[in-house]
Parts: structure tokens; sequence; C-alpha cells
């Protein structure tokens, strides 16, 4: 893990509300469309259909992840690809970008944290995404911007990164949450991956708690309590993981919000569960 933590110059939500102040700027930030489902269709056609005002989209599993493989479902993209990828959409080093999806979260949260652990200092993630602005009667347009191409540069290790044996370790001497569903954590059931059950040590803290009922994240003082609940009060380092390092960005940007620095394991249970000489829990808690 790089011990490095690079913390944000602002705030790593913004609001809709807020937005459209934002974006009524003589310069507005960048705004991404990064519309995906996990297992479901490519989000460009909903983009086509309609987005926010001067959004540009981006593919989250081209632009943010690699192709899969024996290190996860969504390991790390190439650098050159994804720095390509955000140049083309127009993300400037020394300009303030804001993602959005349409209202999971996961996939704004995995591109803020890309963004972030690459280097960008200003990144923020519309809360509650295209539901959020559309429930406030903000406008969707089927036109394209032209924007001019950026110049960002991809210089990793802003944010902690951990591996393997990373995760294994902070389960040991910190505080390992495992951002999935509790019935995956437990092993009582496993959808996508050869085997069910957790890293051991990982304690369970689902990230679908850390929002409201609408897909925005729940205040920050609720949220720090949670995570004290769960031990990040007394917790030296927080690290999270989830299936494929999407979820898990979601986690780590909720604790953002409430405070709190945490690592991702981007490889998280699609890389862990593929080496069968990786230890596997299963069941509730550790005490």
């Amino acid at each position: 893990m790089d011990d490095t933590i690079s913390k944000p110059a602002v705030n790593p939500t913004i609001s809709a509300t807020e937005w459209a102040n934002e974006s009524a700027a003589e310069r507005p930030p960048v705004l991404l469309d990064v519309r995906y489902q996990p297992g479901g269709p490519a989000g460009l056609p909903e983009y086509e259909a309609g987005h926010l005002p001067g959004a540009v989209f981006v593919d989250m599993e081209t632009a943010f992840a690699g192709p899969a493989g024996s290190t996860g479902r969504h390991p790390l993209p190439d650098l050159a690809v994804f720095g390509a990828a955000m140049r083309s959409a127009g993300v400037r080093s020394d300009h303030p970008v804001v993602v959005y999806d349409g209202g999971l979260g996961w996939a704004a949260a995995r591109a803020w944290w890309m963004l972030r652990w690459a280097g960008h200092r200003d990144v923020r993630v519309l809360d509650g995404g295209l539901a959020a602005w559309t429930a406030q009667g903000g406008a969707v347009t089927t036109d394209v911007p032209a924007v001019p191409t950026g110049d960002f540069v991809p210089e990793p290790g802003a944010l902690p990164l951990l591996d393997a044996d990373g995760a294994a370790a902070l389960a040991r001497r910190g505080l390992l949450f495992d951002a999935r569903a509790g019935e995956r954590y437990r092993g009582e059931v496993e959808p996508l991956d050869a085997v069910a059950g957790h890293i051991p040590g990982a304690v369970s803290a689902p990230t679908m708690d850390n929002v409201t009922a609408d897909g925005s994240f729940l205040p920050a003082a609720d949220l720090a309590a949670r995570f004290a609940a769960l031990g990040a009060a007394e917790a030296a380092e927080v690290g999270v993981y989830c299936g494929s390092g999407v979820s898990g960005a979601h986690e780590v940007l909720a604790l953002a919000v409430a405070g709190i620095p945490a690592a991702l394991y981007v490889g998280s249970w699609s890389e862990w569960s593929s080496d069968p000489n990786r230890p596997v829990a299963t069941g509730p808690q550790p005490g």
C-alpha cells in the first residue's frame, strides 16, 4: 500500500442544487456521464437518449478498468488508455471535474477514485446522480458537446492502493471493510465468483447502507457514526474491498464524506477468490 494520502481540496460530493449553480458559471467544471449497470448493457445509449447539459460520456469498463483476468473483473486500466480517455473528455489537471451516473453511484465513485488516485485534486460526484438532477426539475439534452482536448496526465499514488497481500495484512493490523451485501460476505450466496465467503478478518459493511432510498449519501455525521460503530474510530488504517473494485470505491467515497481516509483493494474478491491458495472465511463478523 502507498502510505501517501493526498486529501482532496474539495468536498467529494456535490448536490444537484450546487451543480445547477456551478454549471451556470462562465467556465463550469468538466462534467462526465459514466452511467453503467453491473452486468447490464453499456451506458452510451442511455447517454444518447438524454443527459445533463454539457456532459461527456465516458465508458466505465474501458476507461476506468482494464480487461478482466487473474487480477479481477475490473482491474486498474492501462494508464495510457485511462489518460487518453480523460484528455478526450476534456479533463484538465487545473480544472474541476464532476462525475455522475444513473443514481446508484458505483460507477461515479469508481471514476472519482481513479481520477483522485491518479493525481487530480478537484473531483466530485453528483450525489444521487441523474435521478437527483431530474427530481429537482433539471433539464436533460441529447446534444453532444464539443469539448477541447484536456491535458490531464495520470500521476498515480495520490490515494492508497491495496493488493491482495496488503489487504490480508490490513485485515490483521487495521480494519478491512467488505462492501458487498451481507449474504455474500457470509458465504451464503455467490452470484459472480467461483468461491463464496470473505477475506479472513474483514468486517462486513455493505455500501448500500451508506445511502438513502433515493441513492444519495447519508449525512456525513451519520456516516461517521456508522463507521465508528464498525471500528473505524479505533483503527489506525482502513481499507475496503468488494466484488471487483467498483462498489468498494463507493464505500471509499462514503468514508471520505465522513472524513475517514481509506485504501481500496481494486482486485477485490474477484481477484482474491481466483487463487485457491488464499484463505476464505465464511459466517458472521469476527468477534
